[in-house]
Parts: structure tokens; C-alpha cells; sequence
């Protein structure tokens, strides 16, 4: 029993950590190195991510600083960030690059809610698709005759319990992002 909920737990965890990266791409009025975690660049012959090949700092709360290691790098990276499709324009400076973040409208504010919301309601669905498979897997050992009908009613219930606390924590992961898409 304990093995059911632990693997659904950890499961309920990834759908949880995917949140997590989904909203680290929605960009807020704030600067955060995270934007470009999945900025790659080619680094001789390698697709590499950016954050391998530079160091990425904030400044002024506003801006991203990025110090390549290696100075040839550039263009590269410059175009690598156009390319991602952030809403970003890095600018060169000898050999820093700084990426200003622009200020939100409140149209682009609401299109990142809803896109915020979506990536939500994708977790949700997740988490509710790992406790049909826990109580699917459940109720199948419960029909092989290893666990009684009492047991299987447990494990339901601590099922249960474990969705709804991940779906809690996606509800507040989700109210904590509106508030900072919201912030001016």
C-alpha cells in the first residue's frame, strides 16, 4: 500500500515540478534568470544552454546581465534569445549583453494569467490522471485477492488526500503567479 502512494506522490511531485517551469517561462515584470533556462546556443558544435556558457545576474530588478564565457559567443547568444520567442531584445555592451525586460500592458498582464491558468488546469489534470491509475491499480489488487475491501477504501482515502493536497498546492502556486503578473 505504502508503495502505491509513494509512486503517485512522486508522480503528483513531477506534474507539480512541470508547474513549476511552465510558469518560470511566463515572463512578469521582473527580471529572473529562469526566462532563459531554455535559451540554448551553440557552443562549438553543441546545443548547449545558456545558462552553461555565461553568467546570467540580475540588475536593477528590470534587467538581465549576461557575461558570456566566452566573449566570441555574442551573436550567438543575442540571436538565440531572439529566437525564443520571450518578447525579449538583448543589446550589447563590449562584452556584456543586457536583455531590459519590457513593461507589461494590461492585455499582455491577461494573457499571461490565462496562459498561467492553463498551465494550471493542465497540472490539475495530471494530478487527477495519477489518482485514477492509483485507484485503478488499487482496486485491480483488491480483485487478485491481495488487499481486503477495507484496505482498498483506505487507500482511496489516502489517495485522495494526496490529490487534494497537490491540487492545492497547483491552486497556490497559481494565486502566488497572478499576484505577481498583477504587480506593477
Amino acid at each position: 500500500m505504502n508503495d502505491l502512494i509513494n509512486k503517485t506522490s512522486e508522480r503528483m511531485d513531477k506534474s507539480l515540478s512541470s508547474l513549476h517551469q511552465a510558469f518560470n517561462k511566463i515572463r512578469t515584470g521582473r527580471a529572473n534568470p529562469s526566462l532563459l533556462d531554455d535559451v540554448k546556443i551553440d557552443y562549438y558544435g553543441n546545443l548547449t544552454a545558456l545558462n552553461q556558457a555565461a553568467n546570467i545576474n540580475v540588475e536593477e530588478g528590470r534587467s538581465l546581465v549576461i557575461s558570456p564565457w566566452d566573449k566570441s559567443l555574442i551573436p550567438e547568444i543575442e540571436k538565440a534569445i531572439m529566437n525564443a520567442n520571450l518578447g525579449l531584445n538583448p543589446s550589447t555592451s563590449s562584452d556584456l549583453i543586457r536583455v531590459t525586460m519590457p513593461t507589461l500592458t494590461e492585455e499582455t498582464r491577461q494573457d499571461y494569467i490565462k496562459q498561467a491558468r492553463s498551465e494550471a488546469e493542465n497540472a490539475r489534470v495530471s494530478i487527477r490522471n495519477g489518482r485514477r491509475d492509483a485507484n485503478q491499480e488499487a482496486k485491480e489488487s483488491q480483485s487478485a485477492g491481495d488487499i481486503s475491501e477495507d484496505d482498498l477504501k483506505r487507500l482511496e482515502d489516502l489517495i485522495q488526500k494526496e490529490t487534494n493536497k497537490f491540487i492545492g498546492l497547483v491552486d497556490l502556486e497559481l494565486k502566488n503567479k497572478e499576484s505577481d503578473l498583477l504587480e506593477i
